[in-house]
C-alpha cells in the first residue's frame, strides 16, 4: 500500500470510520476493486493518515456553539473501567473526546481545560448531576451558567451511541492509546459525513454529502504536501 495512490489510502480511512467496519471488511472492499493488501497494512495506514484527516477537519471546522453538553461514559479496556469523557455543543457537533481512568474532579477539569483551550469558554455548560464538575467549571469558566440535570443531557446520550456499537465490533478496545486515538478520529470524520439527515430535505443532504466528499478529496491532497 505504500505505494498505492493517494486516493486508495484515503478511501480506506474513510470506510472504515464512515460505516461500523472492520480492517478485514476494508480489505474486502479494496481486494474488490483490484487493491490487494492485508489488514495489518490497512490498519496502519488508518491509524497514521485518520490523524491527519481529524488535524484537517479541525482546523477548518467552524466555530461551535456557545451551549455545551459534557458527559462521561464508562469504557472497558483490558478488563479495567476507563471514561471517555465528550463534549457536544448545541448542534450535536462533537468537540472533543478524552479517554481517562478516573471519574473525579481533576478528569473533569483536565478535559474541560482542554475544551477551553481550543474553544474559549461557553455561554452555557450542561452536565449530568455529578458533583466532580462544580469546582473545575466555576475556576475556568466562572461566567458560563452550569446547567446540572440529568435529563437535559439526552443529547449527548445520543452520541455515545456509535462509540458503544464500535466498542461491540473491537470486542473492547485493546488500550487507552487505541481508544483515544480511534475515538478522536471517528468523532470528527463522522460530524461531516453524518449531516442531521432527518432536518434536511433530500436535496440539502445530498449537497452536504457533496461538500463533503468535496473536503475530503481536498484533504487527500494535503497528504501529498
Amino acid at each position: 500500500m505504500r505505494q498505492s495512490p493517494l486516493k486508495v489510502i484515503a478511501y480506506a480511512v474513510w470506510a472504515y470510520h464512515r460505516f461500523a467496519l472492520s480492517t478485514s471488511d476494508v480489505e474486502d472492499l479494496l481486494a474488490e476493486r483490484g487493491v490487494i493488501v492485508s489488514r495489518e497494512t490497512i490498519r496502519l495506514r488508518v491509524n497514521r493518515f485518520g490523524a491527519h484527516f481529524t488535524a484537517c477537519i479541525r482546523r477548518d471546522r467552524p466555530k461551535p456553539n456557545d451551549k455545551w453538553h459534557v458527559d462521561e461514559v464508562v469504557i472497558m479496556i483490558r478488563g479495567k473501567k476507563h471514561w471517555l469523557w465528550r463534549a457536544i455543543d448545541a448542534n450535536d457537533d462533537v468537540l472533543d473526546i478524552l479517554v481517562q481512568t478516573r471519574r473525579n474532579a481533576n478528569a473533569a477539569k483536565r478535559f474541560f481545560k482542554r475544551l477551553v483551550a481550543q474553544f474559549g469558554e461557553p455561554r452555557v455548560v450542561i452536565t449530568d448531576k455529578l458533583r466532580s464538575y462544580i469546582k473545575p467549571f466555576s475556576a475556568l469558566a466562572p461566567q458560563a451558567d452550569h446547567r446540572a440535570h440529568k435529563g437535559l443531557n439526552n443529547a449527548i446520550e445520543v452520541s455515545h451511541r456509535l462509540t458503544r456499537k464500535r466498542e461491540k465490533l473491537f470486542g473492547r478496545f485493546k488500550s487507552h492509546r487505541q481508544a483515544q486515538r480511534f475515538l478522536s478520529a471517528h468523532d470528527q470524520i463522522n460530524l461531516i459525513f453524518r449531516p442531521r439527515r432527518y432536518q434536511l430535505t433530500t436535496i440539502s443532504y445530498r449537497h452536504a454529502r457533496n461538500d463533503a466528499f468535496s473536503l475530503w478529496i481536498a484533504y487527500t491532497a494535503e497528504m501529498a504536501a
